[in-house]
């Protein structure tokens, strides 16, 4: 992550707490394909390709150039080329080009559009496959239906969807810690 701060990214990555949270998931689910929307500086893509057997791949999709190129560098230097798969584009126009199914996704991109990278993960996905969302408690903001921050109502609406998703069970996890009050919600799709 020094790199990231380095290169002007914001400090938006996940905690290291986070990041071995994410890579037992694909441990747990038994992943060999990740689909990361929203790549930052590749630190949650690091966690988690390195969860990986031989042969897995994490497919991540970064909209900004910039941060693209710093994510590309700690790939590298982490030695995980071979199974990272880095497209740089609105993960909105990446995700139709895609071919799924994919074991583990995790959104974590513009939470405005949360509601249709969910629609695209249930797309992507196969019965069993784990969905998990990132800032869904945002400091307790989530829950402030009033809200007229756009992250919060992306989050929001994110959040009632995987409620009336009939394919989905699910729930949310409030994590606490070196980047404050927040949460992951967690979802597998159903048979």
């Amino acid at each position: 992550m020094a790199d990231n701060a380095v290169n002007g990214l914001p400090a938006h990555d996940v905690s290291a707490a986070q990041g071995k949270m994410l890579a037992l998931f694909a441990r747990m689910v038994g992943a060999t394909r990740v689909l990361e929307i929203g790549t930052l500086g590749a630190y949650s893509t690091i966690w988690m390709a390195r969860a990986l057997p031989i042969g897995g791949k994490v497919v991540t999709i970064e909209y900004d150039e910039r941060h693209a190129a710093t994510a590309q560098r700690n790939i590298d230097r982490a030695g995980l080329n071979e199974l990272v798969e880095l497209h740089v584009g609105k993960a909105l126009d990446v995700l139709p080009t895609l071919a799924g199914p994919f074991d583990l996704i995790f959104i974590d991109a513009d939470k405005p559009n949360n509601p249709h990278y969910l629609r695209w993960a249930l797309r992507l996905s196969r019965s069993g496959t784990v969905i998990v969302g990132d800032n869904v408690v945002r400091g307790g903001a989530v829950k402030d239906p009033a809200s007229d921050d756009a992250n919060v109502q992306g989050v929001r609406a994110f959040l009632e969807m995987i409620g009336s998703e009939p394919r989905l069970d699910a729930t949310a996890i409030q994590t606490v810690g070196e980047k404050g009050w927040d949460g992951f919600a967690l979802a597998i799709v159903r048979d």
